[in-house]
């Protein structure tokens, strides 16, 4: 839930600072000062200082020049999932979801572009394979991701997808934004969604939305599948139920 801050209580620092930490991507691993200014918005001066502040609280290492994010920034995720209660509630649920069906199960949340898995449970067989915990997806290329995004208002989807950069992964990989868009509103009237080939050529994902007793959206539950040995629709048949009633009985206790 998003608060309105008083402009007085705004900390400009700490926001600065964060801005910063999140300029850091697989596309710009190591940046020096006045490349961190020109993505933050910050003056160069500006941007050296909070560079050198995250460096002394370990956040960031540097060669004198250039800068990077250490391993320190994980205790901020795992922060978040030590002390998620929803993901808490849920671990059990998808402890089910995998045994009934003998494949991994998630629990993930939107976060901007993307999808967050923030809880998983895999078969035996499979601990080895999926998605980890903390991992991002862009969310157009999820089952869990288009189930969320067709929760948006349409002002919402609309912004979203301008926002939205084309990333193909695969050959299949939807990369026209019109259809895009009809993709991401079919979820809410069928109550499910379905990814194939989008970011693995050789996996489908089947995704329902995780709504509490008022309707309102916390995540989604999801399951990833191969597409070697079972057709689109004997998927379905199998999945849907299990990750239907699952979602019915957490609602409320969301």
């Amino acid at each position: 839930m998003s608060v309105l801050l008083n402009p007085k209580d705004k900390i400009e620092g700490l926001a600065r600072g964060l801005a910063v930490l999140e300029a850091f991507s697989e596309a710009r691993p190591r940046m020096a000062a006045q490349q961190t200014a020109d993505c933050t918005g910050l003056t160069r001066t500006a941007a050296r200082r909070q560079l050198l502040t995250l460096t002394h609280l370990g956040y960031l290492a540097t060669d004198g020049k250039l800068y990077w994010l250490t391993s320190r920034v994980l205790r901020l995720a795992q922060s978040f999932i030590d002390s998620s209660r929803l993901a808490r509630i849920v671990q059990p649920y998808l402890q089910r979801i995998a045994q009934g069906l003998q494949e991994t199960a998630y629990m993930s949340v939107l976060d901007g572009l993307d999808v967050i898995y923030i809880a998983r449970q895999g078969p035996a067989r499979s601990t080895s394979t999926g998605y980890g915990i903390g991992e991002r997806l862009p969310a157009a290329l999820t089952a869990a991701g288009l189930v969320m995004l067709s929760h948006l208002g349409d002002d919402e989807q609309t912004e979203w997808i301008d926002k939205y950069e084309i990333k193909n992964f695969t050959s299949q990989t939807i990369s026209d934004k019109t259809l895009l868009a009809s993709e991401i509103k079919l979820p809410r009237s069928q109550g499910w969604a379905i990814s194939e080939s989008q970011v693995d050529i050789n996996y489908r994902g089947i995704a329902v939305p995780l709504l509490d007793h008022k309707g309102a959206l916390h995540g989604a539950l999801s399951v990833t599948i191969s597409l070697v040995h079972e057709e689109r629709e004997a998927a379905l048949k199998r999945v849907l139920p299990i990750l239907r009633d699952t979602a019915n009985s957490l609602r409320n206790l969301i």
